[in-house]
């Protein structure tokens, strides 16, 4: 890993370890840093080991992973993203790691830019070190084969815990949970849960809110999470409320981190997601098990996970006007929400249990851990 912070693919590596406790003697490791859930880790007995790599290429990072690797006897690596797959297959051609290696896509860039040298050196000899490419959805899959130059690389879908992720219950149950988060009986509510970063493109959403706000100001956005473009959109809501001498601003809540996405979930009306680039979305499909309908950017894995029309809707990516129209139709239609929602959550048990996923993957790990030394 890079860093174990809280995100998607950093979840996933939590949750396999947490399943396989029994099943796997788990060591991290991390190029940067440790982050949130590198602590967590540490604090169950998990070892987290952090390489200190160093800017640029930091060939050392290779010589420390193959050193740790051997003293510690491990069979399989599991590089997630491309970088400590790198550093994975250089320890095994460079510093003569035996391990096996899994290398797992989850997420592409926008634009989806691939320097000639890095493609010639996948194509030429890095891929034959990867024993088993994956990416968490198609659309990864089809950059690795096709941009990346892994033409092995096959789909192992992301998948969310539906025993965590209840359905929201009837109308007395919404009531309960409403009044325990604190939100209002009868006002729509759309969250968009994530990190405050530009690849999220909040500030496409707020713009869009400018537009709901105007046909339904009753409705409220609830923004959950953090980061370094925070201050950026509390700029850009006020500019916005001022340039149109409105109650914007009230109509808008940041959150910040929260502990209890899945309650919120349950709560709200609408959940959406405005990234420009996107691989396959866990609060995404979070919110499709606890039959949340979703208005997200039709970008990445977005298309395969929600069908449009049936689960919720797509949008354009940085289409303000597209996603506003969207909203105001699933929080104007409770009964079409409804519907949305309860087809979102048939979607997921269908598809995208993580019960499939880390079964998937512990076949993987087994299947390569008896031919590794």
């Amino acid at each position: 890993m890079h860093k174990m912070q809280v995100a998607g693919a950093e979840v996933l590596v939590e949750q396999i370890i947490d399943r396989l406790e029994n099943t796997i003697d788990a060591t991290v490791f991390c190029l940067d840093d440790v982050g949130e859930i590198g602590y967590r880790l540490r604090d169950k007995g998990v070892p987290v080991i952090v390489l200190g790599r160093r800017p640029g290429m930091d060939l050392s990072v290779a010589k420390k992973l193959a050193d740790e690797v051997k003293r510690r006897d491990i069979q399989v690596l599991h590089a997630h993203q491309y970088t400590p797959f790198f550093y994975s297959a250089i320890a095994r051609i460079r510093y003569g790691v035996k391990a096996k290696v899994i290398f797992t896509e989850h997420g592409r860039h926008y634009p989806d830019v691939v320097s000639w040298k890095r493609r010639l050196a996948n194509r030429t000899l890095l891929q034959r070190y990867a024993d088993i490419t994956t990416a968490c959805c198609d659309f990864s899959t089809k950059a690795l084969q096709t941009i990346e130059g892994f033409p092995k690389a096959f789909t192992l879908n992301n998948g969310v815990d539906v025993s965590d992720l209840v359905p929201r219950g009837d109308e007395s149950d919404q009531s309960r949970l409403r009044e325990r988060l604190g939100l209002d009986q009868d006002r729509p509510y759309a969250a968009c849960i994530a990190r405050f970063h530009e690849v999220k493109d909040h500030a496409t959403l707020v713009r869009a809110w400018a537009k709901v706000h105007q046909q339904l100001p009753e409705a409220h956005l609830l923004l959950v999470g953090d980061g370094e473009e925070r201050e950026n959109i509390e700029n850009l809501i006020a500019e916005l409320s001022t340039s149109s001498n409105s109650q914007l601003a009230a109509s808008i809540s940041l959150l910040g981190i929260r502990n209890d996405v899945p309650e919120l979930l349950r709560a709200i009306d609408v959940f959406t997601l405005t990234s420009v680039s996107e691989a396959a979305s866990l609060t995404l499909l979070e919110a499709m098990a606890s039959e949340c309908p979703s208005v997200v950017t039709d970008v990445g894995g977005n298309a395969e996970h929600l069908r449009h029309g049936v689960d919720g809707y797509l949008a354009p990516r940085g289409d303000d006007e597209a996603l506003a129209g969207c909203l105001v139709k699933l929080l104007s239609d409770p009964d079409r929400a409804r519907q949305f929602g309860r087809s979102s959550r048939a979607r997921v048990l269908d598809a995208f249990d993580l019960n499939d996923a880390i079964g998937q993957y512990l076949h993987h790990f087994q299947t390569l851990a008896a031919t590794s030394f």
